[in-house]
This record gives structure tokens, C-alpha cells and sequence, in this order.
């Protein structure tokens, strides 16, 4: 695991004060193609309430309120929830609000949690804290699904690659899904139960298997 320090705060707040969309989410196709898949790679149809920290300007939000009765999604930068808010302004199950993980996070439980794009910017202290307040968060039988991009960036301290077993090696989570694209790492999984099993997969829960 790296020991380099996580991005500062500032990263963020220059990133946003040069670009309404600094990564152009809402454009670009590889987005547009990695958000798709990573809606379909949810295993369950509907959701009771999710959270997506780190929802920038909300483009992947959108796409999980079809899914969800109730979608928190939270960033740390208030331009990019000015931005979100306003692109899900018609959502009236949406709440976005200012939060920075993982010193900030809600008290509420959720069946989905989405880690997307946001990981690799923590430190080692950090990177359990998130994953600690994550597992503790998620209820039992609950969805965490990561999409992590899997090339080297200077401002990043991990790749998706790199990410991925430290993912698999939480022993609350049960993996669902895996998924090495060229261009990044698409992962699923689901909170054990409280007899440590996992929940059926979609295949198993409709009684194909």
C-alpha cells in the first residue's frame, strides 16, 4: 500500500474554480459508457436509499435515482454540489449536500453505497477510515459497488488495479462482480450477513440456480 499523502483538500477547490465539469463528466463517451455499466452491474433492480460521496456534478446521481427510492450524494467542493443539486434539481428523492469523507459521514444506513472515482485519493489512514465508516454503514446484505480508473496519474496514489484487493480483502464484504476493463476496474460487492454468508446472486434469488 502507498504511505503518500492524501490530495490535499486545495486539489479540488483549483480543479472546480478553472471548470464548471474539471472532468467532463457530463461529455466525454468513456464516461458516459463506464456509468452504464456500472448501473448494470448492480445486482439487485431497486435500492431503499444509497449514498455516493465524491458525486461531483451529479451525472452517475442522476442515473441512481432511477434505481433508488432515496439517493444522498455528497462532495466536498460546494461548486461541484451546486452543480449536482442543479442537475437533479427535478429529483425530489435527492438530497445533495456538502461532506468531506471520512472525518464527515451520515449516521444513516444504506443498502447501496457507490465508491466511484474517489479512493485512490486517500492515504493508508484514510483509505481504512473510508472503508471502515463504508462496511459499518452498509447494512447486511447491502450493495457496495467501486469503479476506479487504472491508469498512473500523478494525483493519484492508486490505480484500479492496485485498489482492487485491498477492496477484496475486507472480510465484512462478499464479492459479486469483477470487472477489468482497459481503462479501469469495476467492482461489486455485498455486506455478509450476520451469520457470515452472502446474500444470494441475482441468478440464485430468482431460483435459476
Amino acid at each position: 500500500m502507498s504511505t503518500s499523502q492524501a490530495t490535499p483538500p486545495s486539489y479540488f477547490d483549483t480543479m472546480y474554480a478553472g471548470s464548471a465539469d474539471p472532468w467532463q463528466l457530463a461529455d466525454r463517451w468513456y464516461e458516459q459508457r463506464k456509468y452504464a455499466l456500472t448501473v448494470a452491474a448492480l445486482p439487485r433492480r431497486r435500492y431503499r436509499r444509497a449514498f455516493e460521496p465524491g458525486c461531483s456534478v451529479g451525472v452517475l446521481t442522476r442515473l441512481l435515482a432511477e434505481r433508488c427510492d432515496e439517493v444522498l450524494a455528497t462532495d466536498r467542493v460546494p461548486a461541484a454540489v451546486q452543480a449536482a443539486a442543479a442537475r437533479n434539481r427535478d429529483q425530489a428523492h435527492v438530497q445533495v449536500r456538502p461532506l468531506a469523507i471520512p472525518d464527515q459521514w451520515p449516521e444513516d444506513t444504506f443498502d447501496l453505497i457507490v465508491l466511484s472515482e474517489l479512493l485512490y485519493y486517500f492515504d493508508d489512514a484514510a483509505l481504512h477510515a473510508v472503508l471502515s465508516r463504508t462496511v459499518d454503514s452498509l447494512q447486511p446484505g447491502g450493495t457496495l459497488i467501486t469503479a476506479h480508473w487504472n491508469h498512473p496519474v500523478e494525483d493519484h496514489l492508486r490505480t484500479g488495479s492496485q485498489l482492487a484487493p485491498l477492496l477484496s480483502a475486507v472480510p465484512e464484504l462478499a464479492p459479486v462482480t469483477r470487472l477489468d476493463d482497459t481503462d479501469f476496474v469495476l467492482q461489486t460487492f455485498t455486506r455478509r450477513l450476520p451469520d457470515g454468508s452472502a446474500t444470494p446472486a441475482p441468478a440464485a434469488a430468482e431460483g435459476l440456480v
